[in-house]
Parts: C-alpha cells; structure tokens; sequence
C-alpha cells in the first residue's frame, strides 16, 4: 500500500549539513537551498536536509534519527571508516562485531547517527 522512499532529516542548516552529506555520498544534492536540500540516489530512495528552523508546522523533535548504511565486505566498510574520519565526523561506536555484522558508527554535526555495516552470513 506504501513505499518508503523519502527520509527527511530536520538539520541545523540544510546547505552546510548537504555540503557535508554530498561529500559522503559522492554526488550533489539535485535541489539546494537555505532551507531544503534533496539527494537522489540511483535505487529511487531520497534524502531531504529540512532547517529545523523552517519546518512547517515547527518540529519538537530534539532527537536525531539512525540512518544504514550497508557495505558489501570489510574493504568498503573499511572506506568507510577512512571517509568519516576524513570528513570529522564523530565516533559513536568503533568498529565492533556484533549479532547482525560488523559495524561502526559515527554522528553528523546534527546528532544523526550514521551507522555502516557489513550483514554477517547467515
């Protein structure tokens, strides 16, 4: 009946946090603005970056929300690790095995936590 395809993340502004999220991903967001900012990936999902400060109706929200992303072996999420830390992002959780896979994650300047992955073989 519905399709989840569209995340938005509230931010504190959109084009400093889009300048930070087109580093992660490689590419530029297809619209940017000083209160909206959205990312197009090729599988359909879309990222919007909202200004907390122009949401309509105004957010309470005070919690940052956990976006996944999976990896396909240890070199990649290894990339990953080097990428964050070359963009300052801060660490949450190191490299860890856990139940699902090997994991890490770190936070956006925003407080969202942005977790890389490798699913364990089940």
């Amino acid at each position: 009946m519905f399709n989840l395809n569209f995340t938005i993340l509230y931010v504190e502004d959109a084009l400093t946090s889009a300048k930070l999220y087109a580093k992660l991903f490689g590419f530029q967001p297809v619209e940017a603005s000083a209160g909206f900012c959205l990312f197009h990936f090729e599988n359909g999902n879309k990222l919007g970056l909202w200004s907390k400060h122009t949401v309509v109706p105004a957010t309470t929200l005070v919690d940052g929300v956990e976006l996944a992303f999976p990896c396909l072996d240890e070199t990649t999420l290894n990339e990953a690790v080097k990428l964050t830390a070359s963009l300052g992002l801060a660490i949450t959780q190191p490299l860890t095995a856990m139940e699902f896979g090997k994991t890490f994650v770190v936070t956006d300047p925003d407080g969202h936590r942005l977790r890389f992955f490798v699913p364990s073989a089940n």
